[in-house]
């Protein structure tokens, strides 16, 4: 039996990017049970920046995947602009599209980075490691 008390419930995730078919790859290789003591997610796709920051600033938010690569604002500007203007603000992961960009991920405080293409095992397990440190230790 696991420590954490929350293992049927739901989690949000914000899908970050420009391009539609970037957001489905990202969903696709995370899936809607990354582990199976994290419980399901749901994902909110959000294609601006005013759509991304409205949902962190709602409280709608437990974890930030975000396009690295999106225009005309990266992930990487969000996720810098959100860690600094944000009080306890969800965990980011940056997507980049090359494994050297993880300096600037560092930059832009996220939490964790994938890059492209995705491997869905160690993309699943990386949400699964960004939402377990949201649930409750009991």
């Amino acid at each position: 039996m696991s420590a954490y008390s929350r293992r049927s419930a739901d989690f949000t995730v914000l899908v970050y990017s420009d391009d539609p078919n970037t957001r489905q790859k990202l969903q696709l290789a995370i899936g809607r049970r990354p582990a199976p003591d994290v419980g399901t997610v749901d994902y909110l796709e959000c294609s601006t920046i005013e759509e991304a920051v409205a949902a962190v600033d709602a409280g709608k938010v437990d974890l930030l995947l975000l396009d690295g690569e999106a225009q005309p604002t990266g992930g990487m500007g969000i996720s810098r602009q959100l860690k600094n203007e944000i009080e306890n603000c969800p965990p980011t992961c940056v997507v980049v599209a090359r494994s050297m960009d993880r300096w600037l991920a560092a930059w832009s405080q996220a939490d964790a980075t994938l890059s492209h293409p995705l491997d869905p095992i160690n993309a699943s397990g990386v949400v699964a490691d960004l939402l377990r440190a949201r649930m409750p230790v009991t």
